[in-house]
């Protein structure tokens, strides 16, 4: 164990929303002590996508060891333990209440107060865990899991809805479309990584309301036409080999990242704003970075992103967020009752 100068405060964070059981310890000084993570993608991969039973068993097998390494990793103890963030919702209903009632029970017996987290307001202030965080106000792109936004974010717990998808999120169509073509749980960086193999152009995919002239998106249409393409290769007679897949996983791809990226750059247009965010899972992709990159760099806006590790599912997000609404002045719960939330707008918080 190494020496730390304790801080005037330091938040212990659980998430436990899906198939990912993240512990950490965030100072509200020094910024992130350490954290650990657990991914259940092995264990969900036989059944090809998530069994939610499953997945609170093994949110009940993990987040003890995860913390104990956290606490070592650390030097800290429990003494050290200011206050407990967790993963309120969304998610899941038997992970969530995992993490709650593991982090209520622990804040009790500290005699420390409790702040319940907002999934997305965790992928939200993602990026100021790096070397180079945001400025409020900034526009974010929220691509994690069943959510494609974009939001206005002017500080903490405020945030403006701008646009939003009327059917699958992004995440879905990548996971769905790589079912169709085959590819094995989890099914989106299997699809990224097939695309990168793929020849451009080869196949032409329409762009869901590219033209829309507003913020909204819609990605169950692409899915179809992907199936539609897949039945008409195997309709001739052909065998869809592996160029056709990554043919196709290279066209879907980029009408999902063209999309994504003429959406952000009219709400940074229509709010006025020169700084975006992307965070989540797809915010990973490493074609929607390029173009980001590529389209910044021409129109002198700034783009940021959770590091790599941070854009999945991660403790690390929730003690952040729950530091920095203490930060902000909010109140902090006493321990014992709780309640989660399945279901929770982002607006509503």
């Amino acid at each position: 164990m190494r020496e730390v100068e304790l801080p005037p405060m330091l938040v212990l964070g659980f998430e436990s929303s899906c198939d990912e059981t993240g512990v950490a310890l965030y100072d509200r000084e020094r910024g992130l002590v350490a954290h650990a993570l657990h991914s259940q993608v092995a264990m969900h991969q036989e059944y090809g996508g998530v069994v939610p039973e499953l997945a609170s068993r093994d949110h009940v097998r993990r987040v003890i060891p995860l913390l104990r390494k956290v606490l070592d990793d650390s030097g800290c103890t429990f003494a050290d333990i200011g206050a407990v963030a967790y993963t309120q919702g969304p998610g899941l209903a038997g992970a969530l209440l995992v993490g709650a009632a593991f982090a209520e029970s622990l804040a009790t017996s500290l005699g420390v107060p409790t702040v319940p987290v907002h999934h997305l307001e965790g992928h939200l202030l993602s990026p100021l865990l790096s070397s180079s965080p945001p400025q409020f106000p900034f526009v974010a792109l929220l691509v994690s899991g069943g959510h494609t936004q974009l939001m206005r974010v002017s500080g903490v717990g405020e945030y403006q809805l701008l646009g939003e998808t009327l059917d699958d999120a992004a995440g879905e169509a990548f996971d769905k479309t790589a079912k169709l073509l085959g590819l094995a749980y989890p099914g989106g960086p299997a699809l990224s990584a097939l695309a990168e193999q793929g020849r451009p152009d080869a196949v032409s995919l329409p762009r869901p309301m590219l033209n829309s002239g507003d913020l909204m998106f819609s990605f169950s249409g692409l899915k179809t036409a992907v199936l539609t393409q897949v039945r008409a290769l195997e309709g001739d007679g052909q065998v869809l080999t592996p160029q056709n897949r990554a043919d196709i996983a290279r066209g879907f791809q980029d009408a999902i990242v063209d999309v994504l990226v003429k959406k952000s750059l009219r709400a940074l247009k229509d709010s006025g704003l020169s700084a975006l965010v992307v965070a989540g899972g797809v915010g990973a992709n490493r074609e929607l970075r390029r173009q980001l990159n590529a389209r910044a760099e021409r129109r002198g806006f700034s783009v940021y992103y959770p590091e790599l590790e941070f854009c999945t599912d991660n403790g690390a997000m929730i003690a952040l967020a729950g530091a920095l609404r203490l930060a902000q002045g909010a109140s902090a719960k006493p321990a014992g009752s709780f309640a989660v939330r399945p279901r929770w707008p982002l607006a509503e918080i």
